[in-house]
């Protein structure tokens, strides 16, 4: 797979886990309560490792590769 497919992808999923803390950021206070375990524990989570790919994988793969061989 090229780098700009993974590239793509992470950033895709990033942009549609994003949607859910809009959600959560500007509904109402009653409603919060309901879906504050799945932001917390589910979307934030993604969203961090998502990024910190996008941000910093470059160096994680070299750090793999540099392992292995």
């Amino acid at each position: 797979m090229k780098d700009a497919t993974k590239r793509s992808i992470f950033r895709w999923i990033h942009i549609v886990f994003s949607i859910p803390i809009l959600g959560y950021i500007y509904s109402p206070f009653e409603e919060i309560p309901k879906y504050a375990s799945r932001v917390r524990f589910v979307v934030v989570p993604v969203m961090l490792v998502s990024g910190l790919w996008m941000w910093k994988g470059h160096v994680l793969r070299r750090l793999i590769s540099r392992r292995s061989a």
